[in-house]
């Protein structure tokens, strides 16, 4: 059965709980969802050199695939130095040199974003959504910030999965 929400974690941490935590609230809605852990993908840090003398990995052709086939997404990103996890980064800039067609991975697409950061975790939201936006993805209004003086709420949870599955990608 196809995914219906694919859901992004950049962290085997509490960003992965996260995660899990809206994927079963996808299924709680009848949605097909899955987990992708980016710390488990055997991709090396993006680097222009590396690129040129090695060409793309063999592993960005079928994380591309993974990621075409679920029409919304979740991100679940710490932050890290006011900015977006390495991770995350890199996995990002593999899948832009992957050929051109590489934006049709975001345009159109809904994507919700959310954290659990030590602090506030504002600016990894304010930069994913900058960078998301950029690549043509619709980026749910709401977002989710959370750490631990202040855990997510299964309600917020919720009524993010909703707003996706309210949502029609569509493909420019």
């Amino acid at each position: 059965m196809p995914t219906d929400l694919l859901v992004l974690s950049s962290s085997n941490g509490e960003n992965l709980k996260l995660a899990e935590r809206f994927a079963s609230a996808g299924q709680a809605l009848g949605m097909e969802t899955e987990v992708l852990d980016l710390t488990t993908l055997t991709l090396p840090l993006y680097n222009p050199r590396t690129h040129a003398e090695a060409g793309v990995p063999e592993a960005v052709g079928p994380l591309s695939r993974r990621l075409d086939g679920a029409p919304r997404w979740v991100i679940c990103a710490p932050e890290y130095n006011g900015s977006l996890p390495p991770v995350l980064t890199s996995t990002i800039a593999w899948l832009s040199v992957q050929g051109d067609g590489f934006r049709s991975l975001f345009n159109g697409r809904p994507i919700a974003i959310a954290t659990h950061s030590g602090g506030p975790g504002v600016e990894v939201l304010a930069v994913l959504r900058i960078q998301l936006a950029h690549l043509g993805a619709h980026v749910v209004g709401r977002q989710l910030t959370s750490n631990r003086n202040n855990p997510a709420k299964d309600s917020s949870i919720d009524d993010i999965v909703r707003r996706l599955q309210a949502m029609q990608p569509f493909h420019t």
